[in-house]
């Protein structure tokens, strides 16, 4: 854990420093106008983009000046009295905050006549501490299906005999097998009387002649 965060404030520290490194000079009105009357400086500020390390650049004459001023102030013109003053011809102010600052030249009758300008200063872009990887929870792992209960390999034998006795059967039904009935008898004879009958016939034929 010491030594991520160690890395992060290395990665922090090196950001700043690269964006200082990367740090503009601005020329007012620049490239095509200056710090005078006749540049459209409101839309010259509308275009440019300012951050914190940045420096403003005021290149002018001798008729000129720079003064910072506040809010109201530079909504009125007002001149009397600056945050600060410049007359030096070449002024660099460093824009060493984020913000909104405000310049009016102080040559009476210049500032209303456009010699100002509001230049809004943004925060230099800083690389965000990476946190510090949270482990994610283990994800429920499914449920693994309950083995099957393992089948009885064993099969039941059948019964050879059954679990109960068997019925004895009625006496009657161990005895011998019932005779046939009279009417099966009379029809089994009934040939061999009519083999009688027909040669006891011949028989008194014969003796008759």
């Amino acid at each position: 854990m010491g030594d991520l965060r160690t890395g992060v404030i290395t990665l922090t520290a090196l950001a700043v420093l690269v964006e200082f490194a990367m740090a503009a000079n601005i020329t007012v009105g620049g490239p095509s106008g200056a710090w005078d009357q006749s540049t459209n400086l409101q839309a010259w500020a509308s275009s440019q983009k300012f951050k914190v390390g940045d420096n403003l650049i005021f290149q002018y004459t001798a008729f000129h000046s720079v003064l910072e001023v506040t809010k109201s102030d530079y909504d009125s013109c007002q001149a009397t009295s600056p945050t600060k003053a410049y007359n030096d011809g070449s002024t660099v102010v460093p824009l060493s905050s984020p913000g909104k600052r405000y310049f009016i030249c102080g040559t009476s009758g210049h500032c209303s006549q456009g010699m100002k300008v509001e230049v809004e200063t943004l925060a230099a872009s800083v690389v965000p501490p990476t946190a510090s990887p949270t482990p994610s929870p283990p994800s429920p792992s499914k449920a693994s299906p309950s083995p099957s209960p393992a089948e009885d390999t064993t099969t039941t034998a059948s019964p050879t005999s059954s679990a109960f006795p068997p019925e004895e059967s009625s006496p009657g039904a161990r005895g011998t097998a019932p005779g046939p009935s009279t009417s099966a008898a009379d029809g089994g004879c009934s040939p061999m009387k009519l083999a009688l009958g027909f040669g006891f016939g011949l028989v008194m034929l014969v003796l008759a002649y």
